[in-house]
């Protein structure tokens, strides 16, 4: 699977339903090579198209449960290689991870800003 499409099934993971544009906006491709991400991700099961029930005009895209457990599986491979990784560790480089994390933390937060748009 292609980075752009791992990142395509996260986004919607952590940000539920989206339309094409928006999607291909956040993802920072064009809007035709989203629409054929997406038309291969269907085919594949891991998205959906829904209507929106509060504007009928518009298509959404959807996570479904296939997709959502592929997103999950490999967060979970992510979090077992970064275990394994940090148990080769010292104890005072693990302190020092331990005393980034809140730095870390924010800079996911502006992360997720930048990608998503400011938080309402």
């Amino acid at each position: 699977m292609s980075l752009t499409s791992a990142a395509t099934l996260a986004t919607l993971d952590r940000s539920g339903p989206r339309r094409i544009t928006d999607l291909a906006a956040v993802e920072g491709v064009t809007q035709p090579a989203i629409t054929a991400l997406v038309r291969v991700m269907e085919e594949s099961g891991l998205v959906e198209r829904r209507g929106d029930a509060s504007d009928r005009r518009v298509t959404l895209v959807c996570l479904t449960e296939a997709g959502a457990s592929y997103v999950r599986t490999r967060r979970q491979a992510g979090v077992h290689a970064f275990e394994r990784l940090i148990g080769e560790l010292t104890g005072d480089e693990v302190e020092a991870l331990v005393a980034a994390l809140p730095a870390l933390k924010h800079l996911a937060e502006l992360e997720s800003q930048d990608r998503d748009g400011p938080k309402q």
